[in-house]
This record gives structure tokens, C-alpha cells and sequence, in this order.
């Protein structure tokens, strides 16, 4: 068997030991996998023709190159949320979910968006529930030390 030298960290049986790597400074960035350079290599250069190709089989009523194309042209719509003013009447979390309801179903804004403020005021209660608790907590045990005193 051939005696390893000490320093390069491997095991007898090849292996490295736990915590050492054999390529300490890994993979250097920008490297490509060899499988999407060779496709890059392939494909150099044909690039113009097989995007023509795409739009004649779209033009010919190829729904996958259809749909190809179109996805490339009109990119998919993001959703815009409309600026909400919340009611000053509105001042508890209960009144802000109704103001939004309300929007909702007068058509001001979208239901997924109430659905969503509606989710964030129900955020916002579990926070505040956790700091009253909080809050009680510290006072319980200012008092219980006061009473040790």
C-alpha cells in the first residue's frame, strides 16, 4: 500500500478526514456544469435561426412554440395594489379588517388584496398579543420580587 504524505488530509483509505475538503476554495464561481457548456458550444452561432424557427411553427399553429414565443413577447402581469386609505374611524384591527371587506366588495380593490391586508392586521394582532402577555409577565415578576423583599 502507498504510504499517503501527512499533509493532505486524507485517510489511508483515500478518503478525506471529517472537516478537511480536497478542494478547500471549491468551485470557482462562474465555472458552467460541462453539460449546459457543451449545449452553449452546440448552439453558438444558431441562435437567429432557431428563434426563426420558433416564430414559423407559432405562425403555423404550434401551440408549444406559440406559447414560447408569447411568453418572450407580453412577459406575465404583475400584480398592482392600489394605494388604500384605511378610515380614521378604523382604529382597531377588527375596524380595519371591515374597511377592508368593505373595499373588497365595493369593488376598490381586489379580493386577494383584502385577503392579504386581512392576513397582515391578523400578524399584527398575534404581535400585540404577545407583548401584552410579555408586558403582564414582567409585571408579575416585579411584583413577586417586591414580595420577597
Amino acid at each position: 500500500m502507498i504510504e499517503k504524505p501527512e499533509n493532505t488530509g486524507r485517510k489511508q483509505d483515500g478518503t478525506f478526514k471529517s472537516g478537511i475538503s480536497g478542494n478547500p476554495k471549491g468551485k470557482p464561481k462562474g465555472t458552467r456544469n460541462k453539460a449546459t457548456q457543451a449545449a452553449l458550444n452546440l448552439l453558438d452561432g444558431e441562435s437567429e435561426a432557431i428563434t426563426r424557427k420558433a416564430v414559423e411553427l407559432a405562425l403555423k399553429g404550434d401551440v408549444t412554440a406559440l406559447r414560447l414565443c408569447l411568453d418572450r413577447i407580453v412577459p406575465p402581469l404583475k400584480s398592482v395594489s392600489p394605494k388604500i386609505e384605511i378610515s380614521s374611524s378604523a382604529n382597531t384591527l377588527t375596524g380595519q379588517a371591515q374597511d377592508f371587506i368593505t373595499a373588497a366588495a365595493n369593488g376598490d380593490i381586489s379580493s386577494d388584496t383584502a385577503t392579504q391586508m386581512i392576513s397582515a392586521l391578523a400578524n399584527v394582532a398575534r404581535i400585540e398579543e404577545f407583548e401584552n402577555i410579555k408586558a403582564r409577565l414582567d409585571a408579575l415578576e416585579r411584583a413577586t420580587k417586591e414580595r420577597a423583599k
